[in-house]
């Protein structure tokens, strides 16, 4: 395991789960009850700031882990740095050794919820 990843920051996953709506349809949804905590090496990869009103804030961050995260897929959340962020891209395998082997995931920013 590379240094970066052992020292790195601490985010938590939240996985898919399937939910039966009032219609008998299975959708997916963030299963808020099981998250599981990662440590993660987080690199920026680009942003966007909203400078007009209407505009919108994008801002794109690449999250490497250990391959052994289960169910790390499109569509998850990931809590990091006080934001929720959305799995955006499928997740790519690196392989090589042990000590380099890793998983990364591009991560956006979801938007600020005002009340």
């Amino acid at each position: 395991m590379s240094v970066q990843r052992r020292r790195g920051q601490k985010a938590i996953v939240y996985k898919l789960a399937k939910l039966t709506d009032n219609r008998g349809n299975e959708t997916l949804a963030v299963d808020l009850e099981n998250p599981t905590e990662v440590t993660a090496v987080f690199i920026p990869q680009r942003s966007s700031r909203a400078e007009v009103p209407g505009q919108q804030l994008i801002n794109v961050t690449r999250m490497i882990v250990e391959p052994n995260v289960p169910d790390l897929n499109v569509w998850n959340r990931v809590d990091w740095a006080g934001r929720s962020w959305d799995i955006v891209a499928p997740p790519q395998y690196h392989h090589g050794s042990r000590h380099v082997r890793h998983v990364s995931v591009d991560l956006r920013e979801r938007p600020v919820e005002v009340p």
